[in-house]
């Protein structure tokens, strides 16, 4: 790909964790560059960032020929004004090639990064948390519109009426966008992008792995003359398979299970180059413009219409791609991870994790969507959490990928217990890892595991203590749906927690207890706000302690998907179901462990009788008062209409 030329910007930049004292950004691009950095606060002199201070801030990774990873974490010598437009000038200065030495800014790489209504982008800085925007789900090849875009709409109206307007910032403006998991869905991909996918790490001449237990050779073969196409199945292991671990065989006794539980997993990601091209094509319109999807050789009829739909949904998504840059590139953005960044159901229970990390070739392909994920999310989150030896473990994965460091870094990505992270706002944003700290279930290993071990529990009630009021970012509901959760409990009594995905607060007894006895501590927040996602439908909780007066005042507000939806009947039924089984004269009340709490649910506005639930793609839009409660509630669809929650207690019915 010698003769084509490359835009030196892939994606971003991304703004991260963005504080008075201190700047957090993310930038992909094609070639080595020096970067430098102009702040330009509306009210005071323009910071110049020199290239050597620069230099000491940014760590740089090589993923590729034409793929570099950059971080900038710069502490400032003079700190950033509050509640004030911040402008910024990024330059690149190209290492070498033919723009060798020239200093590009924004205007060549990304015209459009910029509103109009400013000469550069920029950011606000909003400790004191008054606005945010929250979601997550985003599939690609999801029907409906991208709920991204929302966000870049929004801050776009914010821009509009603030140049029209003598105000000190944009009204509204968010102090951060959240997103709580599934940034990607490693295990259910669209024929075209996993297309896109392989065309552009041909354009970029990301590096070949070589794989062993697998019935393939290496990731050249994987990209082009077996790609299998929606029959990666075929590939995937199981735990029947010969190479699997002599525990995982004394545990299964021969019987064939699947690990990648996925029932869309005919395309599931499996090299490191395939996860990295996924996140550059869904955060940046520039890698579309190097690569044209045609439909593939080998497709059977029904298979060839499939793909023509998702073709044009994804042509639809792409599309939209230059809003998301924008939006990401003047809103500080919170990340954490949930079960379909790496694959569907991962670390479910204890049975799974034997089976999935006892097998070269599926360890392999989970710890490849963990250095997607440390790379592209969880390295801006808190970049003093990774080690000098985990990233210099890192640079060595990425350019020898398929070795013995590739393996060692897997190993210590599995092991490492830091993905969670905390702001420093007010209230103070913290976000939990319910992934990799599970309780696991010492009585029965396939039951599911609980989503925070004691340890954990215990750390996070350390972490509360003190506190008036917090954000609390779970990507799963702490408080879900009853109905919903009791069928996920049946299946699993019956022993098939796979077939429901039965991860919720309440399937572990030892978790569930924990997490209720946290909130009954007597030096608990006064106010808690818990954002959730993963499921597919929004809606807004209000939950009290019985028999006690005087708070914790505690909010389940949860937004899903950015770009999913549940399927509609079934919500339906489930939604009024729920509201009649477990109304507040229902015994069936008493046979749940949250029998000691209270949980209102807040009815949409425009719902109609005994709906709770809200059905449709978009972002969720929160606005606190200043004591941490909430002031207002609200889905912004991607169809455009904005559905509120009656946030007032006598509009609600109790459960």
């Amino acid at each position: 790909m010698s003769d084509v030329v490359l835009p030196l910007v892939l994606a971003g930049p991304i703004l991260r964790r963005i504080t008075a004292q201190r700047l957090t950004l993310w930038l992909a691009t094609s070639a080595d560059v020096a970067i430098e950095l102009t702040l330009s606060p509306a009210q005071q002199p323009d910071q110049a960032i020199s290239q050597a201070q620069l230099q000491s801030a940014t760590q740089t990774l090589v993923a590729g020929k034409h793929l570099v990873f950059h971080l900038i974490d710069l502490p400032l010598e003079t700190a950033l004004p509050e509640q004030e437009w911040i402008g910024y000038q990024l330059d690149l200065i190209p290492q070498q090639g033919a723009q060798a030495g020239q200093r590009l800014g924004w205007q060549t790489w990304a015209p459009q990064l910029c509103y109009p209504q400013q000469s550069s982008p920029g950011f606000i800085i909003k400790p004191q948390v008054e606005h945010l925007l929250h979601g997550s789900c985003r599939k690609p090849h999801h029907p409906s519109d991208d709920g991204l875009v929302v966000v870049d709409q929004q801050l776009s109206k914010s821009m509009q009426a603030w140049s029209q307007d003598d105000m000190t910032v944009p009204e509204q403006w968010p102090s951060l966008l959240i997103m709580s998991g599934d940034q990607i869905y490693a295990d259910d991909v669209a024929t075209p992008m996993l297309l896109a996918c392989h065309q552009l790490i041909k354009c970029l001449e990301l590096f070949n792995e070589p794989f062993s237990a697998a019935t393939i050779d290496d990731s050249t073969q994987l990209h082009s003359s077996q790609a299998h196409y929606l029959k990666r199945e075929q590939l995937l292991p199981d735990c029947h398979d010969e190479q699997a671990e002599g525990a995982v065989k004394a545990l299964f006794k021969g019987v064939k299970k699947p690990i990648f539980t996925s029932d869309t997993a005919q395309n599931h990601l499996i090299s490191l180059a395939e996860v990295l091209a996924m996140y550059l094509l869904v955060w940046s319109p520039v890698p579309w413009q190097l690569i044209s999807v045609t439909q593939p050789e080998g497709l059977t009829p029904e298979q060839q219409g499939v793909f023509t739909e998702e073709a044009e949904t994804i042509a639809r998504f792409s599309a939209g791609l230059s809003q998301v840059q924008r939006a990401m590139a003047h809103l500080p953005c919170a990340m954490i991870f949930d079960d379909h960044d790496v694959t569907d159901d991962w670390n479910l229970s204890a049975a799974w994790e034997l089976s999935a990390y006892g097998h070269p070739f599926s360890k392999r392909i989970l710890g490849n969507a963990l250095v997607g994920y440390l790379l592209c999310q969880g390295w801006g989150n808190a970049p003093e959490h990774f080690s000098t030896a985990l990233m210099g473990q890192l640079a060595l994965g990425l350019q020898q990928p398929g070795t013995q460091p590739h393996n060692e870094l897997i190993q210590q990505l599995i092991d490492f217990d830091h993905w969670h992270y905390q702001w420093p706002t007010t209230p103070a944003l913290v976000v939990l890892d319910t992934r990799t700290h599970r309780w696991r279930s010492e009585r029965n290993l396939n039951a599911p595991s609980g989503l925070m071990d004691w340890e954990a529990l215990t750390d996070l009630q350390q972490t509360l203590l003190g506190k008036e009021a917090v954000i609390l970012v779970s990507p799963a509901p702490m408080f879900g749906v009853k109905l919903i959760e009791v069928i996920q409990q049946l299946f699993t009594w019956a022993g098939h927690p796979l077939m429901v995905d039965a991860e919720n607060w309440m399937a572990h007894p030892g978790a569930a207890n924990v997490l209720l006895n946290l909130f009954r501590h007597s030096k608990t927040p006064q106010h808690f706000i818990i954002l959730s996602g993963d499921v597919h439908y929004s809606f807004a909780y209000q939950v009290q302690l019985r028999g006690r007066q005087g708070g914790p005042n505690i909010w389940q507000i949860t937004s899903s998907g950015i770009k999913n939806e549940f399927p509609a009947r079934l919500l339906d039924v489930l939604d009024r179901l729920n509201r009649w089984l477990y109304a507040p004269y229902s015994p069936l009340n008493w046979f749940t462990r949250r029998r000691r709490m209270k949980v209102i649910p807040h009815r949409p506005v425009q719902g109609g009788k005994g709906e709770r639930l809200i059905n449709a793609s978009g972002i969720g839009y929160l606005s606190l008062q200043p004591d941490g409660s909430p002031a207002e509630v609200k889905q912004l669809c991607s169809s455009g209409e904005q559905i509120g929650f009656e946030l007032d207690e006598h509009q609600a019915r109790w459960e």
